[in-house]
């Protein structure tokens, strides 16, 4: 553990929350939606725009050797391994909906790995930390650990997705179909939400696809310093994105990924 990430953690919690008043001020009003996806809908909005330069700056300000990953305004390399990971709103169609699952999301990675990762939803002041000092969630003055639950079968699992239309290959839609059937409650919405539920013991199983390692590195520490797991669907590293399966806990991973594996 770097001698350096108490720090680091301050810094993450404290921007993210800052930036959360950028935010604020455009949710639940009439916004401009532009779509970067010629092939589809992927929108973003000026509170997307404007957060992402708020973090951005924050970071050059405090660490001006550190890289930095943002969906909005690209790559900057750093002098040092280091780099920062930026979603400045995980959920813009929630956000532009006015809805209440999206979240700000930041990382920092050694070079290496995230080993921190922090998700903050300003309407309702929550936030969720995760690296080696442990998983902590606040709001306020109030604080507590997280600690995943443990869920031996998968009869009695609560599995969630953000949305199933983002299984856009017949395989991915069938794998999900028959992990959903083998669950007791599937719960659809969500995006970066619900793996920190799963790190508050709240859920069992998040199953997604198409995630950009800025959507999966700062769940990740957040997810596992509360003793769950994060893998891709065959059971490899998950920070770089893809097909992603957040589980409570190792054995309850391994039975979701042979499911999802069945021909």
């Amino acid at each position: 553990m770097t001698a350096d990430l108490p720090r680091y953690v301050e810094f993450g919690v404290n921007t993210v929350r800052d930036a959360g008043a950028v935010i604020l001020k455009h949710f639940r009003t009439v916004l401009v939606v532009d779509n970067k996806d010629i092939d589809g809908f992927d929108p973003v909005t000026i509170a997307d725009k404007e957060a992402e330069s708020y973090i951005r700056s924050c970071i050059a300000s405090a660490f001006p050797a550190h890289g930095i990953v943002g969906e909005e305004h690209g790559t900057v390399r750093g002098a040092e391994p280091m780099h920062w990971l930026i979603d400045p709103i995980d959920g813009t169609r929630a956000f532009i909906t006015g809805q209440l699952h999206w979240g700000t999301l930041l990382a920092l990675n050694n070079g290496s790995r995230p080993i921190l990762g922090v998700m903050h939803q300003p309407y309702v002041g929550e936030t969720f930390v995760g690296s080696a000092l442990g998983a902590l969630w606040m709001r306020g003055q109030e604080s507590r650990r997280l600690r995943s639950r443990r869920c031996p079968r998968l009869e009695d699992a609560v599995l969630c997705t953000t949305d199933p239309g983002m299984f856009r290959e017949s395989r991915q839609s069938e794998a999900f179909e028959r992990l959903a059937a083998r669950c007791r409650l599937v719960r659809y919405g969500g995006d970066c939400y619900t793996p920190c539920l799963l790190a508050a013991g709240q859920i069992d199983l998040v199953v997604e696809s198409g995630l950009q390692p800025f959507d999966v590195q700062p769940l990740m520490p957040i997810v596992e310093a509360a003793g769950g797991i994060v893998s891709d669907w065959r059971g490899n590293r998950a920070d770089q994105g893809g097909d992603i399966v957040f589980a409570g806990e190792r054995a309850l991973l391994q039975m979701a990924l042979e499911t999802l594996a069945k021909p």
